[in-house]
């Protein structure tokens, strides 16, 4: 798992750059050449991320192929946070597998549904036309993911993503195992490799041969320490991504509430007023006066409202605008610190305490106040600092299954989460926002700008009736 400390000293070797001389291979060989070798560059694994985000950039699809599980965690922190949910990193174990699997489908819905910058680039679009040529694939993967159960995924589910990255033993489940470009990180290419001799690259010598076999019973708790190792990645990974959704939605209702939402409470008021009067001229009429009660309950409805959200965000930030590496460090704190790891009660409330203060700095955009975070998780509590060293060493089984029982039931909370949110009439305003800006256009001002002259004319009215 990633260290929580501040960047370390620029390396000597650009990964970018490695990679990027790497690629330059493919752009020009054609398929009948000889594989190409390389040797291991410093920082091989932000390499592999960095190819990664090479090829789907110019269109490849490449499939990464590693001797065993160990170097996955490190090759999906490195991975470019724009295209993560593009790249299938599949462990080898079927548990820990699925778990991948159903968070990248999540992970994937999300971003397609938020459709942000990072969405609109080339890479995003080849994936929306992916997807489309294969709608009945998308859709029975999520059915999959919504079931949540021990079924088997569809088998051709590994078509939806351009980018593959997994262990040999991984490799051999797939149904489609061909690619643009295929990558062989110190492993020998498997007899089950479908790959023209120059879509290939070597790097690095062969690894030890890794073991594949199933964890016996008798290693219970090893396998629940990969289970939970495997849930802290996604669940992280779907953290940053609820934590984003909402930010943005909430910098949103910010700038809704300032020029539509303060004239929607303008207008109530005033069509009470106009109500009110006319029922003043009418007493006679019940209707009118119902009518007239019932607009004065809205207008009063309408002002604690917005007297609530302004309370609510009083506190928030003008504007939510976090730096990437701003995302890959909330991104690791969650990872280390998430609440649902905590060994009692006494560490889960600490453990909450820290998550809370980083999401408020993330909504914030501020390094700074996450790496403090950070810091103070490393401290530790002052009354637990002697025993904590050890209690983090070795969890019981008992520990260990209600971590990770308490972070399947957070993967699920999130996911629920997120397809609230998306189906919420808030967010559907923001979407159609959002693509009319692209269009030049600032929809909630023009929403403003209508309102406005309704208030006009409604002035107007009063004036005239006076």
């Amino acid at each position: 798992m990633p260290s929580l400390s501040a960047p370390t000293a620029k390396p000597d070797v650009d990964p970018a750059a490695v990679a990027a001389a790497w690629f330059a291979h493919f752009a020009v060989a054609s398929l009948a050449a000889m594989p190409r070798e390389e040797a291991v560059p410093q920082r091989p694994l932000a390499v592999l991320a960095a190819f990664a985000a090479i090829a789907l950039a110019e269109g490849r699809t490449l499939v990464i192929l590693a001797p065993d599980d160990q170097q996955l965690p490190e090759i999906s922190n490195a991975l470019d946070l724009a295209i993560r949910p593009l790249c299938l990193v599949l462990p080898a174990a079927d548990f820990a597998a699925r778990i991948a699997l159903r968070a990248t489908l999540s992970l994937m819905k999300s971003r397609l549904a938020r459709d942000g910058e990072d969405e609109q680039n080339a890479a995003w679009q080849r994936q929306r036309e992916r997807i489309a040529t294969r709608e009945a694939l998308w859709q029975e993967a999520h059915r999959w993911v919504a079931r949540n159960d021990r079924s088997e995924w569809p088998e051709q589910v590994a078509d939806l993503f351009p980018a593959r990255i997994l262990p040999i033993e991984a490799y051999r489940n797939l149904r489609q195992k061909n690619s643009d470009i295929t990558l062989l990180y110190r492993c020998d290419a498997p007899p089950e490799l479908i790959a023209a001799p120059g879509s290939l690259l070597h790097v690095g010598a062969c690894a030890a041969a890794a073991h594949h076999g199933a964890i016996a019973v008798a290693d219970a708790d090893l396998h629940l320490q990969m289970e939970l190792t495997q849930l802290t990645q996604e669940v992280a990974e779907l953290e940053l991504e609820l934590a984003t959704a909402q930010a943005e939605v909430a910098e949103f209702t910010r700038r809704y509430y300032e020029l539509v939402g303060r004239r929607m409470v303008e207008l109530d008021a005033l069509q009470a007023r106009i109500a009110s009067e006319q029922a003043q001229r009418a007493p006679e009429s019940p209707g009118i006066r119902a009518e007239a009660q019932e607009k004065q309950e809205r207008a009063q409805q309408s002002a604690r409202e917005s007297e609530r959200f302004t309370q609510a965000s009083a506190d928030e930030p003008a504007a939510f605008r976090p730096s990437a590496d701003v995302k890959r460090l909330f991104r690791q704190i969650a990872q280390k610190i998430h609440p649902d790891r905590a060994t009692d009660e006494a560490d889960r409330a600490w453990r909450t305490h820290l998550m809370s203060e980083a999401n408020r700095a993330y909504r914030a955009g501020d390094e700074t106040s996450l790496l403090e975070v950070a810091a103070l998780w490393q401290e530790g509590p002052q009354d637990r600092r002697a025993a904590r060293g050890e209690s983090a060493a070795v969890a019981s089984v008992p520990t260990l299954v209600r971590q990770v029982e308490g972070m399947r039931a957070r993967l699920l909370e999130i996911e629920r989460e997120l397809q609230k949110l998306f189906g919420s009439r808030l967010y559907e305003l923001f979407i159609a926002a959002r693509q009319a800006r692209r269009q030049g256009r600032d929809l909630l001002a023009e929403m403003a700008e209508k309102l406005d002259h309704t208030l006009q004319q409604l002035n107007q009215q009063l004036a005239a009736t006076a």
